[in-house]
């Protein structure tokens, strides 16, 4: 069985920084596209970024230089390092398996198969 359990959420300053975690079962991350992805309050849920197989990464633009995802192959676990938060990316964060290997773009949650619960992020302002 599939289960991912995100972590590391909490409330921060803005410009603050914040590490989430997400533990997989049932699969290996690294077998697999991962993505993280986020919901503001009212808002549609949104794309963060993706970590394909051969390691390779792709962000969206608002995050670029800011967020960076990686993974841990001896914990089968994946990460998201979130630098210089803005009020407006608070909200749940979630990461999430793909159907396959490749990773697609532009980043759409309907090619991901198993998803999280989400961990929340409050950024003060």
């Amino acid at each position: 069985q599939v289960q991912l359990e995100e972590s590391g959420g909490g409330s921060v300053p803005a410009g603050g920084s914040l590490r989430l975690s997400c533990a997989a079962s049932g699969l290996t991350v690294n077998s697999y596209c991962m993505g993280w992805f986020r919901q503001a309050p009212g808002k549609e849920r949104e794309g963060v970024g993706t970590l394909g197989t051969t390691g390779n990464t792709q962000y969206v633009d608002s995050v670029k230089g800011r967020f960076t995802i990686s993974r841990d192959n001896a914990k089968n676990t994946l990460s998201l390092q979130m630098n210089s938060l803005k009020p407006e990316e608070t909200g749940m964060y979630y990461c999430a398996r793909a159907y396959g290997e490749r990773c697609w773009w532009p980043l759409r949650g309907g090619d991901f198969a198993y998803w999280g619960q989400g961990t929340q992020v409050t950024v003060a302002s």
